[in-house]
């Protein structure tokens, strides 16, 4: 039986993925990047999940790839290791394509494809000793599993360019200066749960459209912003939660 490198915890609407090999420093393999792809898969079809938290066991966010499991043969052709590599890819950034509120807890080193995990996630909470590194240029090799892009997306083309160009490690306050990590808390799965919480107890409906809304944000203009944020925010008027509001609010 294969070991339980991923631990999926439920606590009322909130879900935890957790990387749970402890001893390696949650390295990545294929069993676990296997691991979280079901455990994401899972999230993804639970009606009951409101806000997803990841972490990682021990000291160690993720310190990156098992460089072996992850690469396989580096002989392979240039567009068969591709291939191998999107699928790769594919096996961590299903958190991208959550519409819950997803939170990631850093309390130690988020290296590499590791880094990617973290970045994956909405929020990025650090803790006082957590370490982003984006490391990849150090060994000779290229960004990936959307590093480029999603460093880009929280710090701006200029501070990703330096990043990726030093391969530095980048630490907890630096990162939250940089925009990198949102927040720096002293027990960062603490701060985590605080935050999915409070997620949780709004519509899941709402926290789905306040991320979509982000998104086209982000890459189209302000017509087409403006065309979907009417069309979501009259369609929160007739909600629950923004009638009791109203009621609350004609009564003073």
């Amino acid at each position: 039986m294969n070991p339980k490198l991923v631990l999926l915890e439920s606590d009322g609407p909130i879900r935890t993925i957790r990387l749970n090999a402890p001893e390696r420093r949650n390295a990545l393999d294929l069993d676990l990047l296997g691991q979280l792809a079901a455990a994401i898969a899972t999230v993804k079809a639970d009606a009951d999940a409101r806000a997803l938290i990841v972490a990682g066991a021990g000291k160690a966010f993720c310190a990156g790839a098992n460089l072996e499991s992850m690469f396989g043969d580096v002989t392979r052709p240039v567009h068969e290791l591709r291939e191998h590599l999107k699928k790769v890819y594919a096996s961590f950034l299903g958190l991208r394509e959550l519409t819950i509120p997803t939170v990631a807890a850093v309390q130690g080193a988020a290296v590499g494809a590791g880094l990617n995990i973290a970045l994956a996630c909405d929020i990025v909470i650090a803790g006082p000793r957590a370490a982003f590194g984006p490391t990849f240029a150090e060994i000779g090799l290229h960004p990936g599993g959307g590093c480029s892009f999603m460093l880009t997306e929280r710090m701006g083309a200029a501070h990703a360019t330096a990043a990726l160009l030093s391969g530095d490690i980048i630490k907890a306050e630096d990162a939250v200066r940089l925009g990198l990590a949102n927040l720096l808390a002293e027990d960062p799965e603490v701060k985590a749960t605080e935050l999915a919480a409070r997620y949780a107890s709004r519509s899941r409906q709402l926290n789905a459209d306040i991320k979509r809304s982000v998104r086209i944000a982000a890459t189209s203009d302000l017509e087409t912003s403006l065309d979907f944020e009417s069309w979501a925010q009259a369609s929160s008027v007739g909600s629950e939660e923004f009638g009791r509001y109203l009621e609350d609010f004609l009564k003073n």
